[in-house]
This record gives C-alpha cells, sequence and structure tokens, in this order.
C-alpha cells in the first residue's frame, strides 16, 4: 500500500474518531509513531476550509431555491464545484500537515494476528497526535459532509411536492371563467380559424398548475378545447397536425414533438397514434353574450401523464 494512501486512510479515521477501549495510554507505554508537534496554522486552515464547504453548500441549496436567479445553472455549479475542490483540499492539509506518518515496508502475513491488528489500531490513533482540536475539527466536518448531502438531495425538490400531493390533481377551470391568451386577452369563438393551433389560459386562475394551459383548435363540429400537457410523460402539446392532401392523408391531430403522441380533436382527444395511455382531457365551453369563449365546467377527466393517473377509467399499459 502506497504512503500517500495510507495516510489518506488515517485522516478519514481520525476524522471520524475513534477511542480506544482501555481510554488514554499510560505514558510509560511504548508508543509505535513518534509524537508530532502540534500544528495550529494547519489546524485553522483545515477549519477554514471545512466551514467555506458548509457557506457552499449552503449557498447551492440557496441558487437552487431562487428560480428567478440570473444564469441560476452557472452559479450552481459553481457552488457545487467549489464546495467539492475545498473539502479535496481541507483532505490534502490534513494528510500532508496533521497526520504523522512514517514509510514501512515489510511482507504481509499470510495469517492474522490479533496483535497485529491492534498495533495497527495504534499507530492509526498514534497518528492523530498534531490535532489539538479534534471534536472540533469532527464537527466541523461533519457539517460540510453534511450541507453537501443535502445539497446533493435538494434537486429531488424539483419531483414535484411532497406534502400536497394533492396539488398535481387541481384544476383552475371553473364554469364561466374566460379563456385568455399568454397576454391577457380573451379568445373570440368567432376568431378561431381551422386548421389553426391556439394555447388558452383560465383568466385570473393560477398558470403554474398542471391544468391550467389548454390548446383550442376549431374542427368540423366547432371549436374544442383540450389539456395541453400530454397524457404520456407531461410534455407540451406543441403541434397541430393538418393534411394537405386530404384525400390520402389523415384528418387534423394534436400532436406531441418528444415522442409523437398523436391525439383526434374530433373525437375526444382519442389517441391515434404513440406511447400515450389514455386521451387527452376536454375542456367543455361555451360562448358568452360578447362572444368570448368560456369554461362550461371542468375537465371531462384529470389532466396530466399517465403515470399520475393509471388507475382512472380509460386507461391502457
Amino acid at each position: 500500500m502506497s504512503r500517500v494512501k495510507d495516510v489518506l486512510i488515517a485522516a478519514v479515521v481520525l476524522l471520524l474518531g475513534r477511542r480506544g477501549s482501555g481510554g488514554r495510554r499510560r505514558e510509560d507505554e511504548r508508543r509505535i509513531v513518534a509524537a508530532g508537534a502540534p500544528q495550529r496554522s494547519a489546524e485553522n486552515l483545515v477549519l477554514v476550509l471545512l466551514a467555506l464547504v458548509t457557506l457552499c453548500g449552503v449557498a447551492f441549496i440557496a441558487f437552487y431555491a431562487i428560480d428567478r436567479l440570473g444564469h441560476q445553472t452557472q452559479w450552481l455549479g459553481l457552488a457545487l464545484g467549489l464546495a467539492f475542490g475545498l473539502l479535496a483540499l481541507a483532505c490534502v492539509v490534513i494528510a500532508r500537515r496533521l497526520v504523522v506518518s512514517e514509510e514501512l515496508s515489510e511482507p504481509y502475513s499470510p495469517v492474522q494476528h490479533p496483535e497485529e491488528q491492534d498495533a495497527i489500531e495504534q499507530i492509526v490513533e498514534e497518528s492523530g497526535s498534531r490535532f489539538t482540536r479534534r471534536r472540533l475539527v469532527k464537527l466541523a466536518g461533519a457539517g460540510a459532509i453534511g450541507t453537501l448531502g443535502l445539497a446533493a438531495l435538494t434537486p429531488a425538490a424539483s419531483l414535484g411536492p411532497v406534502a400536497d400531493v394533492g396539488r398535481l390533481g387541481r384544476s383552475p377551470w371553473r364554469r364561466g371563467r374566460r379563456l385568455v391568451d399568454d397576454a391577457g386577452k380573451p379568445l373570440v369563438a368567432r376568431e378561431i380559424e381551422k386548421e389553426a393551433f391556439y394555447t388558452a389560459f383560465p383568466e385570473g386562475g393560477d398558470r403554474e398548475l398542471l391544468g391550467a394551459p389548454v390548446v383550442v383548435v376549431r374542427t368540423d363540429a366547432g371549436v374544442v378545447a383540450y389539456s395541453k400537457v400530454c397524457t404520456h410523460a407531461g410534455c407540451a402539446i406543441a403541434l397541430y397536425r393538418k393534411p394537405t392532401f386530404a384525400p390520402t392523408q389523415p384528418r387534423p391531430a394534436l400532436v406531441c414533438p418528444c415522442h409523437y403522441s398523436t391525439f383526434d380533436p374530433a373525437d375526444d382527444g382519442k389517441v391515434l397514434f404513440g406511447p400515450a395511455g389514455r386521451p387527452l382531457p376536454q375542456l367543455p365551453l361555451l360562448v358568452d353574450g360578447d362572444g368570448n369563449l368560456r369554461a362550461a365546467g371542468d375537465f371531462n377527466r384529470r389532466p396530466g401523464p399517465s403515470w399520475s393517473g393509471v388507475r382512472q377509467a380509460g386507461s391502457r399499459s
């Protein structure tokens, strides 16, 4: 085993801490490793580096939480990169300045001997004689590693709500709520053209909800609206297929460009092609006295990807 590897293993053991079964060794007991002189400056440097690691971990969590931060990805990478770099530097300082080391070359015995194992444990314990504030170093190391662990778990928050999973099924649509475009302008029924694709939102509703965006198209039977969220994996319905040569090509359809799930807007959002497991949820519509499109109620089925509604009627594997 190389010297560097031995030193790093000893450093980790010292940080984790170990107490011998016999308590403090008697002063007259023979040492295997010569006592090293205290290195307060190196110890202070390690404490500063571990504190900076902790700050970088906290910064990563803060940058992740502030989703409106400019160049967020770059800040996240900088915080995490500095954290690991500073942690590596702290380990190097411990190995080079705070662990008493020496080179020994001898063959390993094929048979294990308890006496030799005790001697190895004694060597590891005595190699940390330069530490004067072991508890403080251990606490700083635990804080740095713990903060990095929290930083690694932070992105899991993007998987969705944990405490209130019911938010995934909430819909902002109510009877009488107007359909508006991205700029807040109401959609007028007579202005919805054939072979055109419109995206609408609930007026005054929460646009961040899964069921908020809808697509609006005109079919032979009239104007219809469907959820913009594909029932396969939750991607956005962003394409409207229309036939160029009507006699030979299929009829118009809504298409998800991610995995090409295709839905029939003229037949209750039925799946025509692709991996989607159920039809698109349809939003019933009505036209008010001013000709504006309004919701006549909520969706006829729950919006969202199939994995959030696999037990619903109409789903298929």
